[in-house]
This record gives C-alpha cells, sequence and structure tokens, in this order.
C-alpha cells in the first residue's frame, strides 16, 4: 500500500517535520492543527475564534483529498482548559452536524505556540474520491 503525503496552501504549512496529513489508501491521518491562518499568523482571541480557525484549517486538508467532515471517523481534540469545553463544543458541532464521529477531549498542560486547542482527526475516504 502506498503513502501519499497530502498538503495544501489552504491550511498553515507545517512547522516542523511532518506533513499536514498522510493518506494511506482510503484512510486519511491529519496531523494536529493550531490555530495559525494559511499564511502562519496565530489566531487571537479566546477558544471560539481558536476554534473555528482549527477546523477551517481542518476542513482545507480534508478538501484537498476530496473529502469533507461527513469522512470523519475519529477527532482527537487537545484544550488548554477544560472549562472551555462547553463553548469548544458548541463550535465543533457547527462543523459536524448531525455527524458524530468517534471523538476523545484531554486537556493538556501545554500545547505548540501556546495555544488553546488542537485538532487531529482520521477520514475514511469512499474509494472514488481522489484516488490514490
Amino acid at each position: 500500500m502506498s503513502l501519499k503525503i497530502v498538503s495544501t496552501p489552504e491550511a498553515p504549512a507545517a512547522i516542523g517535520p511532518y506533513a499536514q496529513a498522510v493518506r494511506v489508501g482510503n484512510l486519511l491521518f491529519t496531523s494536529g492543527q493550531i490555530p495559525l491562518t494559511p499564511e502562519g499568523q496565530l489566531v487571537e482571541g479566546g477558544i471560539e475564534e481558536q476554534a473555528h480557525q482549527v477546523l477551517r484549517n481542518l476542513k482545507a486538508v480534508l478538501a484537498a483529498e476530496g473529502a469533507s467532515f461527513q469522512d470523519v471517523v475519529k477527532t482527537t481534540c487537545f484544550l488548554k482548559d477544560m472549562n472551555h469545553f462547553a463553548a469548544f463544543n458548541s463550535v465543533y458541532s457547527s462543523y459536524f452536524g448531525d455527524h458524530t464521529p468517534a471523538r476523545s477531549a484531554v486537556e493538556v498542560a501545554r500545547l505548540p505556540r501556546d495555544v488553546l486547542v488542537e485538532i487531529e482527526l482520521i477520514a475514511a475516504i469512499p474509494v472514488t474520491k481522489n484516488a490514490i
């Protein structure tokens, strides 16, 4: 099975030795996204603003492979403060709608660039969408 490195200018470039995402067959594994704009600028503001940017980044990475949030099977969400959980959930659900992939949400001591949220995901892309 071949690996495909996924990269799109519609999401921030990797800031380390990793790819935005890797596709293996019909599975897409994203790296954790933090609230950077595609130009690499950190989004200021609270959990809502930062969560929106993270989810826009993930949407762009998914779209690069012809996928959407409806193809996501698992997310892992890292929060700086679990007191932000309700506000985060509100933003998160606005992107997924009725689709509810498996999810883990954990509070962490620190995230890159001292952001409030980071999310990674796994999507199962139907074979007809940008097959490799």
